[in-house]
């Protein structure tokens, strides 16, 4: 199936064909034990935190389009957290972006930090320049949120490699269906399937997919120590979402091209990042190594007063936190604290509707 294109194969994948009468996607398995006697070997499940068939149902859909084995976690945060203690123990060195997701920089000096891991922080965009000598994992988030700033894969993991060090990539924003990490060269690609994967704004859920099978057991054995486990409801609503992902984005990733030349040329927004204007400073790069340039588009106004004026009339676009969904939503990031952006700093995920009634709304709200 491989060699199809990723709006078949998102439709295809995980699902097996089987007799006249069974469902296109078999229902969730609600099950702590199985049905198991005498050695454990030769049985394919056995309980619950170890094994389940609507994980391996939707891992093996997600580990044809990252083309690497793949386990499914809690969530995004989850898998992180598998993915970094498990790469990582004291004395190992990780290579961070500073501008990366705000709970993975909490995660590296709150927990990291306090065993002994010597975490050295870089923008994404001095990463091409990093010194990697003693590293144990690279760690690179592109495009970066909320800042949309891109480093180029491909170049970064043959550096890193030859020096030694593992490289892993947060491919939340970009997706699987925008993205492909692993063919880039990454070791890992890791991702909250609760943004645009899923797309509904309905679970919270992530996943890991590690080039090397050795590396994906490991990361499976530590879900199952840990107990990371997703819910099979979840996990089934997520493979369900997966067969829409490249209708979804296809309409999201267009929205957000559409509002990203607006807000461009519009007199009340100071500066806009989006990876797919031509002029946008990560452009060239996000060229040469994404599909699509992600739903997501960031803005700046001149101050919180306006950025609440702007939630206030718009009336297409929820103030929420997260991204992705097939709604449109928006938020003034510096309400968290953690983000090095202005108190006038807007994300915005662009969702499905009708792209000139979207513009619309949007201009109305900045007017």
């Amino acid at each position: 199936m491989s060699e199809r294109r990723v709006g078949t194969r998102v439709l295809l994948a995980g699902r097996s064909r089987t007799e006249p009468g069974a469902p296109f996607l078999a229902g969730p398995t609600f099950a702590a034990p199985f049905f198991f006697a005498g050695d454990e070997r030769g049985a394919q499940y056995t309980y619950g935190r170890y094994h389940n068939p609507t994980w391996t149902a939707f891992e093996d859909a997600l580990a044809d389009l990252e083309g690497g084995e793949t386990s499914v976690f809690a969530s995004g945060m989850a898998a992180i957290s598998a993915l970094l203690s498990t790469g990582l123990k004291p004395g190992d060195v990780l290579v961070l972006p500073d501008d990366c997701y705000y709970a993975t920089r909490v995660l590296a000096d709150e927990r990291l930090r306090t065993i002994g891991v010597d975490v050295r922080p870089f923008a994404t965009t001095a990463l091409a320049d990093a010194d990697f000598d003693g590293v144990t994992l690279v760690w690179l988030e592109t495009p970066t949120n909320p800042g949309l700033d891109v480093c180029d894969i491909a170049a970064i993991a043959r550096r890193a490699h030859a020096a030694g060090a593992l490289v892993a990539v947060d491919n939340t924003t970009a997706t699987v269906a925008g993205q492909q990490p692993l063919a880039l060269g990454a070791d890992f690609s890791v991702a909250s399937d609760t943004k645009a994967l899923t797309g509904h704004a309905d679970l919270v859920l992530g996943h890991v997919a590690a080039a090397d099978p050795a590396w994906a057991a490991r990361l499976r054995a530590c879900r199952t120590l840990t107990g990371g486990i997703a819910g099979p409801m979840e996990v089934w609503l997520a493979h369900r979402s997966l067969t829409t992902l490249d209708v979804r984005l296809e309409r999201q990733c267009a929205n957000a091209l559409a509002i990203a030349a607006l807000l461009e040329r519009h007199p009340a927004v100071r500066m806009v990042r989006y990876p797919g204007l031509p002029n946008d400073p990560a452009h060239a790069i996000a060229a040469r190594q994404m599909q699509r340039f992600g739903p997501v588009v960031s803005f700046e106004v001149a101050d919180r007063a306006r950025a609440d004026r702007f939630f206030t009339r718009v009336q297409l676009v929820t103030e929420a936190t997260s991204f992705g969904g097939v709604h449109s939503s928006a938020e003034r990031r510096a309400r968290w604290g953690g983000d090095r952006v202005s108190a006038g700093f807007i994300r915005l995920s662009a969702g499905c509707e009708d792209p000139a009634d979207l513009v619309d709304d949007i201009a109305q709200a900045l007017d």
